[in-house]
Parts: structure tokens; sequence; C-alpha cells
């Protein structure tokens, strides 16, 4: 019996320390779970702290840039627990369309977040102590570059058609110049040292100067502009930017142009508000009515993509350029640099705005660090993308015959110092140190330059090799010898197969 006494005392006793156990562990597992919780809550807490905190940034950055503090404004504010001045919560809410809580509401957020014009809604811009106009009616503007997200014809016709927005309704006329100074000069930039940085993509898309400051437009190149609204529409903000350009401030009228935040559209539908009418005729006056509205911009025809790869891919000119070989295209050329294993695509306008498309030959003149461009009877000289003085000139001053309408394909052979020069099918030879055509020049090509049968489109010189281009096929000759090497697809120089 005290055997089984005790062998039930300690059955007892496991039991208890069991019951114990378990209760010990359901505890701790309690602890742990409300600790998860309280960690959980606070990591929430810290969550929304930053996000509130990035919002007073961004809003602070905001407010500061575009409803900036006027000389005149009285130093004594009622600032809000965040130190932003709810005065000045109230005026942006004001003028932006939004209700007028003076907090930092989420309507509020959302407006600051939209891409929108980099001049100030406010402050120095608009307190000119008289309205900044032009004396003139006839104004002049140039287009320094173009973005590669857009074919610089389809960023030609957006601006046109935005100068026109405003010439229908004022006497004023734009016309595009090249080469003497624009009063207006439009261009795509990162950093650009004006004073008025950009922020990358989205936010500040673009910003222009009142006439007192030259009328200067800028473009965001950071952001992927567009002839649609695949992208951020070129024509809008051109439009829109123009109107600052002659002197008009932003609108707090929500249907109005002006109106500082970025609305996308359909840009055929769009036009002037009456409150940007009244602006810009408050400055210039109504269009006589003796003169007929400007012409309407011609949109440009759609052609297919070129792509390098193309089985048929064939080249308008080819050149060497300071270590870079170029390959010209319609509109484009492709740059094959040796120290870099990308082909860079670029609008012949970026380089040379005088020759926008259609180039019919370009050489290289190492010697003279000097490139020759020709587009039907004219050619121009360029020192890297600079157009020198005296030109274009006539063909003919090379000594060409009248009958030559155009040079097809031309390549500077600088062992020799002879240039060569392809028309329909025959070359001549030109010789660099005395500036004169050789004797006994024209020649038949198939004469010299054997198995090539057809006309010659593109011309290039390297490391001793003659390169003749006829459509999808390069011919490879001995420059020295002409002595026939090969056959090779035209692109192949663009790592096509």
């Amino acid at each position: 019996m005290a055997v089984l006494s005790r062998h039930y005392e300690l059955s007892q006793s496991s039991e208890g320390n069991r019951l114990r156990n378990f209760t010990v562990c359901n505890y701790c597992y309690c602890l742990q779970q409300r600790l998860r919780g309280e960690i959980h809550s606070e990591i929430e807490k810290l969550h929304i702290r930053k996000k509130n905190l990035i919002n007073l940034i961004l809003f602070q950055k905001y407010i500061q840039h575009y409803y900036p503090e006027s000389d005149s404004t009285v130093v004594i504010k009622s600032k809000a627990k965040n130190g932003i001045d709810p005065e000045k919560i109230r005026q942006m809410q004001d003028f932006l369309g939004l209700k007028v809580t003076g907090k930092l509401d989420a309507s509020t957020l959302d407006a600051i977040k939209k891409p929108r014009c980099g001049i100030v809604d406010i402050g120095e811009y608009n307190t000119f102590p008289a309205s900044p106009k032009w004396a003139k009616k006839e104004l002049t503007y140039s287009v320094l570059n173009y973005t590669p997200d857009m074919e610089s014809r389809y960023v030609d016709y957006a601006i046109e058609k935005a100068w026109k927005v405003w010439s229908d309704v004022t006497p004023l006329t734009f016309t595009r110049v090249y080469r003497k100074p624009a009063d207006i000069e439009i261009s795509f930039v990162n950093t650009h040292g004006d004073g008025f940085p950009f922020d990358g993509p989205g936010g500040n898309l673009a910003h222009a100067f009142s006439p007192a400051f030259g009328g200067n437009a800028h473009f965001d190149e950071d952001e992927f502009w567009a002839k649609d609204l695949k992208g951020t529409n070129l024509f809008l903000v051109a439009a829109h930017e123009f109107g600052h350009s002659l002197g008009l401030q932003h609108s707090s009228d929500l249907g109005a142009l002006m109106f500082p935040i970025y609305q996308p559209m359909d840009p055929k539908a769009l036009r002037l508000h009456p409150d940007d009418i009244a602006g810009i005729q408050s400055l210039y006056g109504a269009p006589d009515n003796n003169i007929l509205l400007g012409k309407t911009p011609a949109a440009p025809t759609e052609i297919p993509s070129t792509e390098p790869c193309h089985p048929d891919q064939a080249f308008d000119a080819v050149t060497s350029l300071r270590g870079e070989t170029m390959f010209f295209k319609d509109s484009f050329f492709w740059r094959k640099n040796p120290l870099r294993s990308a082909i860079e695509k670029d609008p012949i306008s970026a380089f040379w705005p005088v020759l926008s498309t259609g180039i019919d030959a370009v050489y290289e003149n190492r010697d003279k660090d000097v490139v020759f461009l020709f587009k039907g009877k004219k050619y121009w000289s360029s020192r890297g993308n600079i157009i020198e003085p005296g030109y274009p000139r006539n063909i003919q001053s090379l000594g060409f015959p009248h009958t030559i309408k155009n040079v097809d394909a031309a390549a500077c052979d600088s062992n020799s110092k002879k240039t060569y020069f392809f028309s329909g099918y025959h070359y001549w030879r030109y010789d660099n140190e005395k500036n004169s055509m050789e004797q006994g020049y024209p020649r038949k090509i198939i004469a010299d330059f054997h198995n090539i049968h057809s006309k010659v489109d593109a011309a290039f010189i390297d490391n001793g090799h003659f390169y003749l281009f006829s459509g999808p096929k390069q011919y490879e000759f001995d420059s020295a010898t002409k002595r026939f090497l090969g056959i090779k697809k035209s692109n192949s120089w663009l790592g096509c197969q």
C-alpha cells in the first residue's frame, strides 16, 4: 500500500508539473503574440510617420517653389504644428480649384504630385511693374536640339502648331530661323544652369521665361515626350509654355490652357479658353481682320520605323567623324563608336538643323577636321556639328558639270589625299591639296570597281578598304589597287547577321 500511495503521489506531481508547464508556455505564447502585435503596430506608425514626413517635405518644396513669398509679404504668420502656414495651403488650394480646408488633405497631396509647368503660380513672375510683352509683332524662334523620344519632324510639327494656337487670336506671327539669332530659343535639356533645375521624370515638365527675360522655352529631357498620349504630349505642353514666352501668367481657371497642371487631352480637341484669349489680347490685341489666319501646319506623313537590321536595309550615306562611323537613312543616322558596344540612333537635325532629312552624301576630311554634307545641288562644310560660314555652296564650285544634279556618294582617302564622288554610273576624283577635280574624270564605276553593276548609294574608306554601298549590299575593295575583296550585307557594320 505504501508503494501504491507513493506512486499515486508521483503521478499527481507529474500532472501538476505538466499543467504548470502548459500554463507557462501558454502565457509566453500570449506574451509573444502581444509583443509581436505591438511591434507591428509601432512599425506601422513609423511607416505612417515616414510617409507623412515625406509628404510634408514634398509639400514644403512645392510651396516654396510655386507659391514663394513676395518682398512685401508680412513676416507674422500663424503656422500649424507641422510648420506650414495654413494660409499658404488655402492659397494653393484656392488657385488649383481644390476644396479650401487649410489642411494637407488627400486631394491636396494628390494635386502636388501631378506633372505641371515649372513657372510659379504667384510671386515674382506675376509682379512685374508693367505687363511683360514683346514690342514687335513678327517674332522668330529656333529649335536648338531635339528629344530622342520623337522623330524631329514630329517635334517641328508640334512646335509649329503650338505657335499657331496663339497667332490665330493675335496679330503676332512666328517664323522659324536656322542660322541667325532668334527671338525665342527652344531646347530639350537636363541640368542647364539657368537657376531653375528640372526634377527628373514627372513633376516639373518645362518652363519658359517672360519676354522681359528673352522668352526662351526649356523642356525637361527626362520626360518621355510624345506626339500622342503615350507619353507627355509635346504640343499641349509647348502651347502652354509659349503662353509664358509671350507674357502670360498662370490661370486659376481649370479649363484654361494656362492652368499650371498638365491636363492630358486629345491634342486635336484643344481650344483656347476665353480666359486665355482675354489675357493674350490684353497684351497684343485681336488679330487684324485684313490678314488671313496662318496656314495650318501639315501633319507629317507616317512612315514605317527604320530598323538597322531589316534584311533590306540600305543607307543614304556613310562617313567617319572624329573616330565614330555614321550611317545615314532618311531623317536619322546610326553612330558606331569603337569604345561602346551599343549603336546609337539620332535625328540628323539634332546635329545639323539645316539638314533634317534627305542627305545624299557625306565624307570627312580628317586633315582639316571637317565633314562635308551634300543634298541636291548644295553642299555644306561642318566642323563637328557647326556649319562653317559661307555655306551652303553649289556643287558646281567643286568642278562638276551643270548636268549633274546631285552627288550620290562620296569618300575621302586620307592616304592619297583624294576624294571620290559618285553620281549615276560615273565617278570623279578630287585632289584635296590642289582643290580641283583631276583630269581624266569622270570614269565609269564598273571600269575600275568590278562586280558592282548598279548605282552607288554610299561610300566609305577605312583602314585601306574601300566600301561601296548599293541597296542592302556593300562591296569591299582594296583602296589602293581597287581589287575586289567581297560582298557583305550593308548593315553588317551595325552587328546585324
